[in-house]
């Protein structure tokens, strides 16, 4: 039977998301992928690097969203809102950004999780940093502090918020995070 390999990788992530790495059995990806044992380990080689596919799946879906919010017509103040909200899941799900989540689980002992965190983050706060500089121009933001620090405010705000949402921890506290840091824009 032939399967899309690209199709399995975000099914895969879905399962790892969902799950986390370590909780993630072999038989479960196969039952999500509709795949049996060869075909997950003659086209994927091992769980480890079908997450590793997942992470940078989710890494480059998490980028194209990114670009096209900042290239919307909005004004940057709801750019950024909807960037935060979107990448921490606030308001649609509790399982946080599956990269803040696999860096928590392995980024400290698996350098391939951490270097695909590591580019994620880097990138989201690359647009964040772009797209604080063009409020900036257009007097939209404050010119207070200057744009990468606003960009590394950000990012941690994602990251914590996101693993607030994964502790299922009240939504209004993550709101007033959100607020508070967007406020000092």
């Amino acid at each position: 039977m032939q399967f899309d390999a690209e199709v399995a990788v975000k099914a895969a992530m879905g399962v790892f998301w969902r799950n986390g790495y370590a909780a993630t059995t072999p038989q479960a990806l196969m039952t999500e992928l509709g795949i049996g044992k060869g075909s997950l380990y003659n086209t994927f080689k091992s769980k480890h690097n079908l997450f590793t596919l997942s992470l940078a799946r989710y890494s480059a879906w998490r980028m194209e969203f990114l670009s096209e919010n900042f290239s919307s017509s909005a004004p940057v103040r709801i750019q950024l809102r909807e960037a935060v909200e979107v990448l921490t899941g606030y308001g649609d799900h509790d399982r946080g950004c599956l990269l803040v989540n696999a860096s928590a689980e392995l980024g400290s002992m698996d350098r391939a999780v951490a270097d695909v965190g590591e580019g994620l983050f880097a990138g989201i706060e690359d647009a964040f940093r772009e797209a604080i500089q063009r409020g900036q121009r257009d007097g939209e933001l404050n010119t207070v502090r200057d744009a990468a620090t606003e960009a590394g405010t950000l990012l941690t705000t994602v990251i914590a918020t996101s693993l607030l949402l994964k502790s299922r921890t009240d939504q209004s506290r993550v709101l007033r995070t959100i607020d508070a840091t967007l406020k000092g824009l």
